[in-house]
């Protein structure tokens, strides 16, 4: 009241007309409430939290919300098996069956890696070559990979240490580079690229290479030092699902240097073409 009184003898000194005298009254009060309500709001915000006060970051009341807590991918391990070649060879009226997977366990940025690649000629093994790695994260699409090789079938067994990356490149293109060390001082160098051209969004065409280079000759597994063999194959598949794809194609596998002159004496061709039909699958 005061306050009112104040301001109508402040409108009457300055002889403010009487049609404007109401909206500024009404303007001042609403004013004052703005200001006192401020002032209220200010001695609220100041001074420290009660003892009892709920830390603001935590879960409400020490609760974690069950099934409905967050849970990010990385707070789990998962698994996945992609068999990406399960296939018929044939050539020069021989059939033979052939097999190439990776499967894997473990976090976005630690897992541990299965590869196996091989060949079955007659029922028995002619070649195959299993790697157990761990794998680590070093940049986004790219991993590095550290484990053991074996090597089996044809020939004495081989051991190797194992050391490689494996990602995605640009342009799409999956590349697999590992060096390996075994003993007697041998060693040798893998490398793997594929890329998928899609035709249509069911059907897919994919080159390949893979290319072989050991360290020191080995005669009693037929290879020789240097470029050892060189693989280029052409699959087209069509995926039903995502998961599943048959596919037919075709495979040139040519061997280079001592290697080659080992193929030769053992009776082999050492420039073989191959047609491939087979299914591609994973979960």
């Amino acid at each position: 009241m005061k306050r009112g009184r104040t301001l109508a003898a402040i409108m009457r000194a300055r002889k403010v007309p009487t049609d404007l005298a109401l909206p500024v009254m009404l303007l001042a009060a609403v004013s004052a409430r703005a200001q006192d309500a401020t002032m209220d709001m200010g001695t609220m915000q100041g001074g420290s939290p009660p003892p009892d006060a709920r830390d603001p970051h935590a879960y409400s009341g020490g609760q974690d919300f069950g099934p409905l807590r967050l849970e990010l991918a990385d707070t789990r391990g998962l698994a996945s098996l992609r068999v990406e070649n399960l296939e018929v060879l044939r050539t020069d009226g021989d059939t033979a069956v052939a097999y190439d997977l990776e499967g894997w366990y473990g976090r976005t940025y630690d897992r541990a890696v299965l590869k196996a690649e091989g060949d079955i000629d007659g029922g028995d093994i002619a070649e195959a070559r299993t790697e157990l790695l761990w794998g680590r994260a070093l940049a986004p699409f790219w991993d590095t990979q550290l484990g053991v090789r074996y090597d089996s079938g044809e020939g004495p067994n081989r051991e190797w240490l194992a050391f490689g990356v494996e990602g995605l490149a640009p342009y799409w293109f999956e590349i697999e580079a590992t060096a390996y060390l075994g003993e007697s001082g041998r060693s040798a160098l893998r490398f793997d690229a594929s890329y998928d051209l899609l035709l249509t969004q069911k059907l897919i065409l994919q080159p390949r290479i893979e290319v072989n280079v050991y360290g020191k000759r080995d005669a009693e597994r037929g290879l020789g030092s240097g470029l050892s063999d060189v693989s280029a194959a052409l699959r087209i598949r069509y995926e039903i699902r995502r998961e599943l794809a048959p596919y037919f194609g075709i495979e040139w596998v040519r061997t280079y240097g001592e290697t080659e002159d080992f193929a030769r004496a053992a009776g082999e061709d050492p420039n073989d073409t191959r047609l491939v039909a087979g299914l591609r699958f994973w979960f």
